[in-house]
């Protein structure tokens, strides 16, 4: 069931943002998104991503083994967390996977942050 909703939730990321490309272990600001300041990071064999806005921050890593892949997804406003879920899946993400997730948090943030 989990990869089920994996595939429900990512694949359609994967096709629609596979050109989407920010260099690795640099800091980006998206167009149309000045507020928000986005950092990516490689770590092992998945990413890392950190975006702030003032005292809001949004995080999200990618962890992949050679067994599984555990997704870990924070939301926090000042010091009090709104989100804090994880989620791990019984396969390892290819890294176009884990580009594209990473991709599809970034835009959702962004058009999240852009709605308040």
């Amino acid at each position: 069931m989990v990869v089920t909703v994996f595939r429900w939730l990512f694949l359609p990321a994967v096709l629609a943002l596979v050109t989407f490309s920010d260099p690795v272990g640099q800091a980006a600001d998206l167009p149309g998104a000045d507020e928000l300041h986005i950092e990516i990071s490689k770590k092992g064999l998945g990413k890392e991503v950190v975006i702030t806005r003032g005292a809001q921050e949004w995080f999200m890593l990618i962890e992949v083994t050679p067994e599984n892949t555990v997704v870990v997804r924070q939301e926090k406003d000042q010091d009090r967390y709104l989100v804090d879920e994880s989620e791990t899946h019984d396969r390892p993400l290819t890294a176009g996977e884990v580009d594209a997730a990473i991709a599809d948090y970034v835009n959702s943030v962004k058009t999240r942050a852009q709605k308040k």
